[in-house]
């Protein structure tokens, strides 16, 4: 059998990104330097080695701090279109590049082709909003109370923003955080995943290359590479104002108490285990391509896949023998064959977690309704392939109200109006994305008003996966309650600040006080 890596011509891809066999992972702009241990990348795909990469150590991490801290004292002077300018190169870049760097995020990765394409036009995406965002940082001017006086307030550059990026989403992450805080003025280090440090690395020269081509300092954007121990350098270092992680709640737990100790500023988007609540008015069809996509999309591994079914006990039966059905058609295989929907989980250890999952639905009192397993044979040699799996469960299991980063999807019943399936929804401890398939106008109303979801994600005949670039994306609880992409979510980036100006001869001072001197 032809390997998965000659089929896609690996090498080239890496080539055309500028990444060698044994390549550096510490870089600021266009120089490369690092010493550390090596890290080498095998792909879930196939099991292959794709390069090794060279951590950062504690000496060179300071150095890459020392040239970011630099930096932002240039491009913080840039007028901020000036910087959208820059953004919209990167964004074009990203055009040219789109088809090889979406390769390398679904070989390294291990989502389908087609998500990893759907990928890296996020971060194009995120670029075109960013340039127009840079022609609209406001602030806002209000009524002094003091006469001859005029009050307003503005957004400043914050400084360093540190970003902690997980594997599910390899470059996109990355993206949405460093194209609003460039144009905000700010400059950025990364500590991409170690499970995806090609694909870290495949961006830095991209932007390395705009940012020599207009003479701007290499620090703007910042590659580090290692494992925990590189991002707990970042958390603990009062130089970086802001650290943006994206990861599990039991590590956004920590980044938030370390980041708290030093009165610095997290921005958190953790964990998930996301509801779609079907009621009796819900179109059965829309209903299956939502949650079979939500369920198995990426293999399970987004942090807004669809976990839970919450579906009325009068079409219960209906519901599950429809997604029963759609289950056998599913195929499992390369991701980067267009035919198949769904490829391998990251890794081995995934899948010993995936594996014990099962057995604890089964423990619980659950019933597996299309039963699980890692798939062995030809095509399937990385041992990382798994079925994806349907359980009847109760929402109070142990299990069901963890996230398990994998192809299960839960099944439970409800019975009555659709206040009580809302209260299953939000009987969890994440609150990231949610949804309600009805036709039922007055059961979409009280599903998004404040008696109806409490996640920062709420859609009506739409599924919980995926989200649209003008939005700001995030959720509430042990999400972490953070916002990145569009809407205001610029505003993180930032640091904001109150003026007032007296432009009279005398000097009233507020709320009336008094205080005269002779």
């Amino acid at each position: 059998m032809t390997s998965i890596a000659t089929q896609i011509k690996i090498n080239e891809v890496l080539e055309q990104l500028g990444i060698q066999e044994i390549n550096p992972g510490t870089s600021t702009g266009s120089q490369h330097f690092s010493t550390g241990d090596i890290l080498e990348s095998y792909s879930p795909v196939d099991g292959q080695l794709i390069a090794k990469v060279t951590t950062t150590t504690a000496s060179e991490y300071e150095k890459v701090i020392l040239t970011a801290t630099a930096a932002f004292q240039t491009f913080r002077q840039i007028p901020a279109p000036k910087r959208g300018e820059i953004v919209r190169q990167f964004g074009d870049k990203l055009r040219q590049n789109k088809e090889a760097l979406g390769k390398l995020v679904s070989y390294e990765m291990g989502k389908s082709l087609q998500e990893g394409y759907g990928e890296v036009q996020e971060m194009i995406d995120i670029c075109d909003f960013a340039v127009g965002l840079s022609r609209q940082l406001h602030g806002l001017t209000m009524h002094s109370e003091r006469p001859g006086h005029r009050m307003y307030e503005q957004y400043h550059s914050l400084g360093i923003v540190g970003i902690i990026s997980a594997f599910n989403f390899p470059v996109a992450v990355w993206a949405w955080n460093t194209a609003l805080a460039w144009v905000c003025g700010d400059v950025c280090v990364w500590k991409p995943s170690e499970k995806t440090p090609l694909c870290g690395i495949a961006c830095q020269n991209i932007i390395a290359e705009v940012l020599k081509e207009n003479n701007l300092p290499e620090g703007i954007s910042c590659l580090i590479n290692g494992d925990y121990t590189v991002g707990e350098r970042m958390t603990q270092d009062s130089r970086i104002p802001l650290i943006s992680a994206t990861g599990s709640t039991r590590m956004g737990k920590i980044v938030a108490q370390t980041v708290a100790a030093r009165l610095g500023k997290s921005l958190l988007e953790l964990g998930g285990n996301n509801a779609i609540i079907v009621t009796p008015d819900a179109d059965i069809k829309m209903t299956i391509i939502g949650a079979v996509f939500g369920a198995v999309g990426t293999a399970g591994q987004r942090c807004t896949s669809t976990r839970r079914l919450i579906i009325h006990e009068s079409i219960y039966n209906k519901v599950k023998q429809a997604l029963t059905d759609a289950y056998k058609q599913l195929r499992i295989g390369n991701p980067l064959d267009e035919n198949n929907h769904i490829g391998p989980i990251i890794d081995q250890n995934a899948v010993k977690q995936y594996q014990q999952a099962l057995d604890k639905i089964i423990k619980e009192g659950g019933k597996l309704i299309v039963p699980g397993g890692v798939l062995s044979g030809e095509g399937y040699e990385s041992g990382c392939y798994v079925q994806p799996v349907i359980a009847e469960v109760e929402n109070h299991f142990e299990i069901v109200q963890c996230e398990t980063f994998a192809p299960i999807l839960y099944l439970m019943k409800y019975s009555g109006s659709v206040e009580s399936a809302i209260a299953l929804q939000n009987g969890v401890a994440q609150g990231l994305s949610s949804a309600i398939m009805t036709n039922n106008l007055r059961e979409a109303e009280l599903f998004l008003s404040v008696a109806g979801s409490d996640c920062g994600i709420a859609n009506v005949n739409i599924g919980t996966s995926g989200a649209e670039i003008g939005g700001a994306f995030g959720g509430e609880k042990e999400t972490g309650g953070g916002r990145e992409s569009g809407s205001d979510a610029w505003k993180v980036y930032m640091r904001r600040q109150t003026n007032t100006i007296n432009y009279t001869t005398s000097l009233p001072l507020a709320q009336g006080i008094k205080f005269d001197l002779d």
